[in-house]
């Protein structure tokens, strides 16, 4: 088994402050929304354990992590209660939140990449999981909110890309026999600092383009 690449107590503590910055995010999106202090609390939770959640059930890792471990599924709840009495002190620090979360998105794109070929996926199936352990929680919670998914809007710099760039780096390494608490870092870093540069310079993926070569007009 490789899913435990770094020592339980740092593997342990890094989970949590991932899940702690995704559920900021979906509790934030709540207020926007005016929902109730358990509105917050779903949309947190629902951010930061949905992408786990589904990964888990997809691969048959049951109970799943989120349900089993009391950190896990505490941890948002403590998040939508700081939302609940801080956001407006929370919506201030939005780009710290935004680099956060882009560290949460490089560490779960790994983390779900790795477990998925633990549980004997191949390298494309386990790239897929770990794209869907980054993001999925972001698709839940826009869902939930009756929003468009964000990572599927042209609007909105790029999101999976990044996930999926990471999760593929990790797979070559696990194929080539080169994993290492190193390596399985600088796949995170990866995926860390495209999506920082996203945010940075506003890339977003290409949208179709007409046959004769001329891109789509903008509705």
């Amino acid at each position: 088994m490789t899913s435990q690449i770094f020592p339980p107590g740092v593997q342990q503590a890094l989970d949590l402050i991932g899940i702690f910055v995704f559920a900021l995010s979906g509790g934030l999106l709540a207020v926007r929304k005016n929902m109730d202090i358990f509105g917050i609390c779903v949309l947190a939770e629902a951010t930061a354990l949905g992408g786990g959640v589904l990964r888990d059930l997809v691969i048959g890792a049951t109970p799943v992590a989120a349900f089993s471990n009391l950190g896990y599924f505490s941890t948002p709840l403590v998040a939508g209660l700081v939302v609940f009495f801080l956001h407006p002190e929370v919506e201030r620090i939005n780009r710290a939140v935004q680099t956060l979360d882009a560290a949460g998105l490089g560490l779960f794109c790994v983390t779900g990449t790795i477990k998925a070929h633990d549980y004997g996926l191949g390298s494309v199936s386990s790239v897929a999981l770990g794209m869907l352990t980054a993001a999925g929680g972001g698709v839940v919670r826009d869902l939930l909110a009756m929003e468009p998914p964000s990572l599927l809007r042209w609007d909105r710099e790029i999101y999976a890309v990044p996930a999926l760039v990471g999760a593929t780096v990790v797979a070559v390494l696990i194929a080539t026999d080169h994993l290492t608490p190193l390596t399985a870092t600088a796949a995170a870093l990866t995926a860390f600092v495209i999506r920082i540069l996203a945010l940075r310079y506003g890339w977003r993926a290409p949208r179709a383009w007409h046959r004769n070569g001329s891109r789509t007009s903008e509705e």
